[in-house]
């Protein structure tokens, strides 16, 4: 991977950029921002870390454009951030000005590129992005579903006290208060998680993932979430760079899965050098479904409300 560009360069973008200049994912990081100066800024403090963490990426900044030029992947963080008590629905009209305005630039200066979405309402902004660009799935998806199971896995490891690298989790469906959990395929090392968590407990770790971005909301009271949804970034990253097929769940365009089309939503995927190579249908049982579909349907108002927003 020779670049990947960065457009926003708040918080969630400047950390986003750190992890993938010192895990040096790509030649060079570009990021950019209107605010003239800012992304400049922030590339060179980051720069300056390249020393301690031993990487040769190039880190760039600016508010001109044109530094997308060249990309293999553009992340988009750019958008209003929603404020202690708002759901990520209410920034969809704010942000998805700002997103068509995004893809103007990306579609002009970095026309072969993959997007990768994590503004919000990411399922839904996803969506305008694809139908913007006219890009396949393969090369427009968002990120949701790597970020909300790394919470749930957090949760449980906290609970259990067991190593939160030993937890593989899945979160389906829309990036918001209806987001389904599914503990049936929630494994430590194998081992299917109620074989040590009673319901009521998996109930309440599923409720707390549902509010994570919420609750970290709350308590920091200035700031959403910026550094798990980076690290989420760039572990999606890094499969496509190192073509390493992995199956996590991302907001993907679907096309007849889980008996939903003309949507996007959190459903696993495969993804490696061609970007959204798969998605993975799972055969999911009767309660599932239906908190799938009630979930799809949430997406879907946010979906109308993309059309009257025009």
């Amino acid at each position: 991977m020779q670049k990947i560009s960065i457009i926003g360069a708040g918080r969630v973008g400047e950390t986003t950029a750190q992890i993938l200049a010192q895990q040096e994912l790509s030649r060079a990081v570009a990021l950019y921002d209107i605010r003239a100066d800012v992304p400049a800024g922030v590339a060179l403090d980051a720069a300056q870390t390249s020393a301690y963490f031993g990487s040769d990426s190039l880190l760039t900044g600016s508010h001109d454009p044109q530094i997308l030029a060249g990309s293999d992947i553009v992340v988009i963080t750019a958008g209003l951030p929603r404020k202690p008590g708002m759901s990520r629905s209410d920034v969809l009209e704010a942000n998805v000005r700002i997103i068509d305005q995004v893809v103007d630039q990306v579609l002009q200066h970095a026309p072969d590129s993959m997007v990768l979405v994590v503004s919000n309402p990411v399922d839904t902004l996803t969506y305008r992005v694809a139908q913007r660009t006219g890009w396949p799935r393969e090369r427009v998806f968002g990120q949701a579903g790597v970020l909300d199971a790394a919470r749930m896995a957090t949760f449980i490891a906290q609970e259990t006290g067991f190593s939160a690298r030993d937890i593989t989790t899945l979160v389906l469906g829309g990036h918001g208060d209806t987001m389904v959990p599914v503990p049936r395929f929630c494994t430590i090392n194998g081992v299917p998680i109620a074989h040590f968590l009673g319901q009521e407990r998996i109930a309440a770790i599923n409720e707390r993932t549902r509010n994570g971005g919420a609750e970290i909301l709350a308590l920091r009271k200035d700031s959403s979430a910026y550094a798990a949804p980076a690290a989420a970034v760039a572990t999606m990253v890094d499969a496509i760079c190192h073509n390493r097929r992995r199956l996590l769940p991302c907001v993907a365009l679907l096309e007849g899965e889980y008996g939903e089309r003309d949507i996007a939503m959190g459903v696993p995927c495969i993804l490696g050098e061609g970007g959204l190579e798969s998605v993975v249908s799972l055969d999911l049982d009767s309660e599932e479904q239906a908190d799938f579909q009630r979930s799809a349907a949430a997406v879907r108002q946010d979906i109308e409300r993309l059309r009257q927003i025009g």
